[in-house]
């Protein structure tokens, strides 16, 4: 695994199927399981197992889902499992890498001991951390609109993309729509709701009553908080003209509207990885220490988000930050990311250190990332857009991109939760430097327009290219 097409972090839905995808290993024959976003299972039986890649059992899981050729570019296989997941590039070779997964665990986790060697992978067919979100609502294709709309809701069910109230309401009503049918008024739907609320909303927007009062609720108790703001957002789901009006009728409708919304969340389709951050020293004794947290990489930028708390931390584009990484050989694995701040009034450049044993992968995939878009800018003018005008424009782009700006939207920045290093420009203990990207402590950054960027050159070993 190299750090240009892989991550590891904190997988969510490996939690649910954590089983091996190798049920026997012969000398040429094996049965594959290959899991879908939705839990279900794929079974290949397969010749000669230990030399097959990625890209080879990439294919026989879409000739058996019967997916267009498009799927190639939507998906990957993810090697997962609850204490590391890892993206697959093409050339990889799942059963070795499989093999190997104790020397990964022991690399880029700190899992105990024990339960590196009880832990075991299972292989998983999901998106594709370098397909671009303009590209998705371009897909007709119902199915592989499905695969992408059950990873999203997923992720949200999970808590691993945060959202606010309100976007879990809109988000599980369209849940709703898929798997109840269109808004009927009465009291069917509201039990129906009520019966599987854990299905439409993520855990901490479920609670109910316990015990004796819980039991006693009748079937027309009053709906609680989430449970009526759900409702009110299933009975306002629209119908597609002409069609889509029954249980049975095409969903893609509703899987695209489900994906347009997870959109304007700025970590969709992002890698994720395991760290911890400084807290801001609080108290007489000023006391701090470390506080976890998920680091989310996408196309579009990083954001560090609270693994507890469930919100963003820091939230930054690729041209707002500067970076470098630290090697556990030359102190402790850490990522270093730089961005503008204000102190009193006088502009600073703001380090963030994130201890992690993943510090390498980041970076790597920060790299990456900055590549893959520098690339598609320069190829942008001569694309042309595949299908119909509504489907290329119905998704905005990052630029335009509508932006939650809802007071304490989750989403938001909250960098008093965070412990910075601020310096200014008549730093004593580092090279002079400037604010506004102008210099940068770390030569790792974006080039506006400049195109100085290296490429990564990936290596074949597990080593970070």
């Amino acid at each position: 695994m190299d750090g240009t097409e892989g991550n590891a972090g904190q997988p969510g839905p490996a939690e649910r199927s954590h089983r091996s995808s190798v049920s026997s290993v012969g000398a040429r024959a094996a049965d594959v399981l290959v899991y879908l976003a939705d839990d279900t299972v794929v079974p290949l039986a397969v010749e000669n197992l230990p030399s097959l890649n990625a890209h080879e059992l990439h294919r026989a899981v879409r000739e058996v889902l019967q997916l267009p050729d498009i799927a190639l570019d939507v998906f990957a296989l993810w090697l997962v499992s609850p204490l590391l997941e890892v993206q697959l590039k093409p050339k990889h070779q799942p059963y070795k890498l499989g093999r190997q997964w104790p020397e990964l665990l022991l690399r880029f986790t700190d899992a105990p001991d024990d339960d590196v060697a009880m832990d075991e992978p299972s292989l998983q067919f999901r998106r594709n951390v370098f397909f671009p979100k303009r590209r998705e609502l371009q897909i007709h294709d119902e199915e592989v609109l499905r695969l992408l709309y059950e990873e999203a809701k997923g992720n949200v069910l999970a808590a691993r993309y945060p959202c606010d109230v309100e976007d879990c309401e809109a988000l599980g009503a369209l849940v709703c729509r898929v798997q109840l049918g269109p808004y009927q008024p009465g009291q069917p739907t509201a039990c129906a709701v009520r019966e599987k609320l854990d299905s439409f909303l993520p855990a901490h927007l479920c609670k109910r009553g316990h015990g004796l009062f819980a039991a006693l609720r009748g079937r027309g108790a009053k709906a609680g908080p989430g449970e009526q703001g759900l409702l009110n957002a299933y009975c306002k789901v629209k119908e597609a003209a002409g069609g889509d009006s029954g249980r049975g009728a095409s969903l893609s409708t509703h899987y695209r509207a489900y994906l347009l919304k997870s959109h304007e969340l700025p970590f969709y389709g992002c890698a994720f990885f395991h760290g911890e951050v400084d807290k801001p020293a609080q108290g007489f004794l000023h006391r701090g220490g470390r506080k976890p947290v998920v680091v989310a990489i996408s196309l579009e930028g990083v954001h560090v988000i609270d693994s507890r708390e469930k919100h963003v931390l820091l939230g930054l584009r690729f041209q707002e930050l500067s970076w470098d990484h630290t090697s556990p050989e030359e102190e402790e694995s850490v990522l270093w990311l730089e961005f503008d701040g204000d102190n009193e009034g006088t502009p600073v450049n703001r380090l963030l250190k994130i201890y992690s044993k993943q510090a390498e992968l980041m970076s790597g995939l920060i790299e990456y990332c900055i590549e893959l878009n520098q690339t598609s800018e320069l190829a942008a003018p001569q694309e042309t857009v595949s299908g119909p005008p509504s489907a290329a424009s119905s998704l905005p782009s990052s630029a335009q991109r509508p932006q939650l700006q809802r007071q304490g939207s989750v989403v938001c920045s909250r960098l008093q939760h965070l412990s910075t290093i601020d310096y200014v420009e008549e730093g004593q203990q580092i090279k002079r430097v400037k604010p506004k990207r102008t210099t940068s402590f770390f030569s790792r950054q974006l080039s506006v327009g400049q195109g100085s960027y290296t490429v990564v050159q990936p290596a074949d070993s597990l080593e970070q290219g």
